[in-house]
């Protein structure tokens, strides 16, 4: 399939339903031949609801009155037991940028992970960090680390977030993960105040050149209180076009269908799947703190986004025809 610049616009934007059923079925054929017909399922642990940024989209910024919490390690460990049980093999900690989690504690949690699941993969989500800090995390164990770049083009970054946050930096510290080792992930909202057209081909152009193992999108969903809460939401069909794109342009990537898209449509994970996505994320989180990481306007973690629905999910996924293995998932380079 032609990926060039002048085509990719005419994908983003045809009204033409046959070009975008030939782009997902392209997506999917091409994701088929590498992985299977596999979706992997992660269990993801909201760590920490404490952030130190004040980024203008998040529902956890730090001028954000709301009620905050720290997972503890024994509770950590808890909802690994759980998900193990489960059959998940990938725990995923994602966590606001939290100065209380250190590079000792968050060493002590990930060796602890390991220790007691020699068989699963760790992820970390923990926002930026020193390439000194990146390297202990690495060496205490920690396979992958997910950072959303946000958006490739530099001034529109800087509509996102505050003055003291920058791109250039955020860019160092993806270059960083991905010397040091890890499977690193990066991604993008659908639909941001301020994104364009151009502003999303940059996002393709550096996921094309970067080839991260990992990229994570959704739409734009607003968040109550925030300097956006009254912006439109991300489009789920622009969405979907753009996970299909970068299946086809990167086929070993590992793209989720993410709680986003779930949250603006019921049946957003099943079409993600359908549009070249293979791996689901749901909540492992204790049941008390799901409600309070509230990163945007009715997040699910209930139902199919909850972990203990892993019957039900492997059930929704077999009905369009794919399978949820018990393992790691892991990129195939």
């Amino acid at each position: 399939m032609n990926l060039s610049l002048d085509n990719l616009e005419k994908l983003l934007t045809t009204r033409d339903p046959v070009l975008v059923e030939d782009l997902f079925a392209e997506a999917c054929r091409v994701r088929d031949e590498v992985y299977g017909r596999k979706v992997f399922m992660r269990g993801l642990i909201e760590v920490t609801s404490h952030c130190k940024n004040n980024c203008l989209y998040c529902g956890l910024r730090r001028d954000m009155h709301c009620t905050r919490y720290r997972l503890t390690k024994e509770q950590i460990l808890q909802c690994c037991r759980t998900g193990h049980e489960l059959g998940f093999r990938t725990f995923v900690m994602q966590g606001g940028e939290d100065a209380w989690m250190t590079d000792e504690r968050v060493c002590d949690i990930v060796r602890s992970v390991k220790r007691e699941f020699p068989d699963c993969a760790v992820t970390l989500s923990l926002g930026e960090r020193g390439r000194e800090s990146f390297a202990r995390l690495k060496d205490a164990g920690a396979d992958r680390y997910l950072l959303r770049h946000e958006t490739a083009d530099a001034a529109h970054y800087a509509r996102l977030h505050p003055s003291e946050m920058r791109f250039e930096h955020r860019m160092q510290c993806l270059r960083d993960l991905r010397e040091l080792g890890f499977q690193t992930g990066c991604g993008f909202m659908v639909g941001s105040p301020g994104q364009t057209l151009e502003t999303l081909k940059k996002d393709l152009q550096f996921i094309a050149e970067f080839r991260p193992e990992m990229v994570g999108i959704g739409p734009f969903i607003p968040a109550s209180g925030t300097p956006f809460e009254h912006e439109p939401a991300g489009s789920v069909e622009l969405t979907l076009r753009l996970l299909a794109i970068i299946r086809v342009m990167h086929p070993r990537v590992l793209l989720p269908a993410t709680s986003a898209l779930g949250t603006l449509h019921p049946q957003g994970r099943e079409r993600a799947i359908r549009a070249g996505a293979n791996v689901v994320m749901p909540n492992l989180s204790p049941q008390d703190t799901r409600s309070l990481y509230s990163i945007y306007n009715n997040k699910l973690a209930t139902g199919s986004e909850a972990a203990e629905s892993a019957a039900d999910i492997r059930a929704r996924m077999k009905a369009i025809g794919m399978e949820v293995p018990t393992e790691r998932g892991d990129f195939i380079g």
